[in-house]
Order: structure tokens, then C-alpha cells, then sequence
């Protein structure tokens, strides 16, 4: 797998493996949601948040993983400017995550499958590099994609199924 970086090379896509497989961990235990799932680090690689899509099981249509692992990021921090920190999340975000990323000033972004359909961090949209906002992530892509690919691949595979 090559290091996908896009934005400042400071970090290489094989450092946040372990954090990935973490978020991988979180995606298996969404239950009938879209199996997504996400973890914040703190600047010393500390997970200090996670989450897992609960948008059926809460019926809530914020309850993306990406969310749920920033707001318990900043309750465990104790502030809502996660500067320092990385988001790794199994799916590339779509435009209300890529947007909590930007706001919550978190340093990094960490994704693995592309999604060509809602995808807001390069694919259909570019949310986190639009120079007309103040805070502009680094982002590193394609992490254990075809981990992260496979399991979204077999959640809709069965659902298709009967």
C-alpha cells in the first residue's frame, strides 16, 4: 500500500494502522447501522474518543461515527478545540463530518475507503482544503482501505440479499 498523503507530509498512512484497526473495531459493532467507525487521538497517540454509527439504533441523523468520536474527544478533554489531534475513521467523512473536523481544529484527518457517493475530504467534495476556511486539516487516505472497504462491502451485500 503507498502512504496516500494529501496536504503536508508530517505523517505517514503506516503510523495510524493501529488506530485504524481500533476504528475498524468500532465499525463491527454498529449493529443494523452502516458499519463506520472512528477514534480521536490526542497529540500523543492517546485514544481519547471513539465512536461507531448509531444513527438507526438512536434515530438521530447526526449520530455519525465521526461525531460521536469528536464530541467524546472534547468531553474527555475537557474543551471543544481538539488541536493536536487525529481523526481516524474507517470512511471517508461526508460534508457534516469533514465540517465538525474543521471546526473542532483538529490537526489531522485518517480514512480509509474512499465514498464517491457523500465523500467531503477529496472524493465528491474537498470541505477540509477550501482556503476560504480558517482551519485546514492535514488528510491521509486510504489506511487499511480494503479492510475498511470490505466490511462496508459485505454489510451491503447482505442487506441486498433477500
Amino acid at each position: 500500500m503507498n502512504d496516500a498523503v494529501i496536504g503536508s507530509t508530517t505523517a505517514s498512512a503506516h503510523q495510524f494502522e493501529a488506530a485504524m484497526r481500533l476504528a475498524l473495531r468500532q465499525a463491527a459493532g454498529a449493529g443494523a447501522d452502516v458499519p463506520v467507525g472512528a477514534v480521536v487521538l490526542d497529540a500523543g497517540g492517546q485514544v481519547v474518543g471513539t465512536g461507531r454509527n448509531e444513527r438507526e439504533l438512536t434515530g438521530d441523523p447526526t449520530a455519525h461515527a465521526e461525531v460521536l468520536a469528536i464530541r467524546a474527544a472534547a468531553a474527555r478533554l475537557g474543551r471543544w478545540r481538539l488541536t493536536g489531534c487525529t481523526l481516524a475513521v474507517t470512511l471517508e467523512p461526508c460534508t457534516m463530518c469533514a465540517g465538525a473536523a474543521v471546526l473542532a481544529r483538529l490537526d489531522r484527518i485518517v480514512y480509509g475507503a474512499v465514498d464517491p457517493k457523500a465523500g467531503a475530504v477529496g472524493s465528491l467534495w474537498d470541505v477540509v482544503r477550501d482556503r476560504r476556511l480558517n482551519h485546514r486539516p492535514e488528510v491521509i487516505a486510504g489506511v487499511l482501505a480494503e479492510e475498511c472497504g470490505a466490511l462496508l462491502t459485505q454489510f451491503f451485500a447482505g442487506r441486498r440479499v433477500g
